[in-house]
């Protein structure tokens, strides 16, 4: 007598265990949240990650890396005295790959909003002679007004960074807006952009050095030079440029690139985005916990269902795969849960930061990936149990 066995496709435990999912909508939609808020952090870390090192590489594209500093740095032995030659610049232009040079000098003096403002509260904002060539060199722009050049940098007149503009509660200019150098009203003459290259000129009002000679008593001598030179020799240029810069005392001049200051905060973040994986590989595996008990749980309430499934033909395969499809369904809906709600978390971020939207398809596809696999080893456990039962203890025990 040949024995007839049951087949049932898997299409039809997909429907069946949709069905026992619907029965227990609220149960479902719970358990599904825990592997949601896991898929939606990994997601969401990955794309506010991409996207913000997507911004950062169009900066650097824009701004170049082949921009170098040279200040005065502390030589050893010598104590932090130590200053820039005033034929610095002129040095530097010599070197044959040098496409254009920046002089910055600190100056002694505060800039002021009035002439009642008391000197020593600065608000952190410092005074600086500047070169025309400066706004060029670090390839920067003007949000209102103009840049001093040999013209108007013979007079006083002034250019805000715009942290300093902030500061200073200047917000457009007229015409008729100054500040106040040394007990003397100084024009606004413009306002920068951020420098990204160069934060410290944010924080800084800047004089022409015709000005600064004529009005302020001070040393002009060079605090920082900007070199942009040829991108393809950017390390020939600078293991020369200390000496160029001061052939007596090459030793204390400092020499660094401000796109490392850059790179460097992309590897940070990348250390955060490490961090924020972290948590939401924690997640994760408290949504998987989350699955496997509901599962166990509705492995008990339904006992009686196992056994009438049983004793009309069903074989603890078939009993398996039920169960083991359910947690794979129920992980795959909270996979999607948090793939959309990953998505929008980026989209949201990026646009209140002005970012361009960007996110990895390796993101989607880890997520759902990571989903199915919870899915897996959450069900593996009580699909084995509700096989492992028998007809007439089933039908008993429900």
């Amino acid at each position: 007598m040949s024995r007839l066995r049951s087949r049932v496709g898997l299409v039809d435990q997909a429907r069946v265990g949709g069905v026992a999912l619907r029965s227990r909508k609220v149960r479902s939609v719970l358990s599904a949240l825990g592997i949601a808020i896991g898929v939606a952090t990994v997601v969401s870390v990955l794309g506010i990650s991409r996207s913000s090192q997507a911004d950062l590489l169009d900066q650097l594209d824009a701004l170049g890396t082949n921009l170098l500093q040279a200040e005065s740095g502390e030589g050893f032995g010598l104590g932090d005295d130590t200053t820039l030659p005033d034929t610095a610049a002129a040095g530097v232009r010599n070197i044959a790959p040098v496409e254009s040079v920046a002089m910055v000098t600190d100056l002694s003096e505060s800039a002021l909003r009035s002439a009642l403002a008391d000197p020593d509260e600065t608000n952190g904002i410092s005074l600086k002679a500047a070169e025309p060539t400066t706004l060029d060199a670090l390839a920067g722009t003007m949000a209102q007004g103009r840049f001093l050049d040999d013209a108007i940098g013979a007079y006083p007149t002034a250019v805000l960074g715009a942290v300093a503009a902030e500061r200073l509660g200047i917000t457009e200019v007229d015409g008729s807006t100054s500040v106040w150098i040394d007990g003397r009203s100084w024009l606004v003459v413009g306002i920068m952009d951020e420098l990204p290259l160069a934060p410290d000129l944010d924080r800084s009002v800047l004089v022409g050095y015709g000005a600064a000679e004529a009005c302020v008593e001070d040393d002009l001598a060079p605090t920082r030079l900007y070199v942009r030179t040829d991108p393809d020799v950017v390390e020939d240029v600078a293991s020369v440029l200390s000496a160029q810069a001061n052939p007596e005392a090459p030793e204390n001049v400092d020499v660094s690139r401000p796109s490392d200051a850059l790179e460097a905060k992309a590897a940070a973040e990348d250390a955060f985005t490490s961090l924020f994986l972290g948590l939401g590989a924690v997640a994760l595996i408290v949504g998987a916990v989350g699955t496997a008990n509901v599962m166990v749980m509705s492995v008990l309430e339904r006992r009686g269902e196992i056994g009438l499934r049983r004793a009309l033909g069903a074989t603890r395969g078939h009993v398996r795969v039920q169960f083991l499809v359910e947690a794979v369904l129920l992980s795959i809906g909270g996979g999607v849960l948090g793939v959309l709600g990953g998505a929008g978390v980026t989209w949201g971020y990026t646009d209140w930061n002005g970012l361009t939207f960007s996110l990895p398809p390796e993101a989607v596809g880890y997520g759902l990936l990571a989903a199915v696999a919870i899915g897996v080893l959450a069900g593996v456990y009580p699909a084995a149990r509700a096989a492992r039962m028998s007809p007439t203890e089933a039908l008993r025990a429900g």
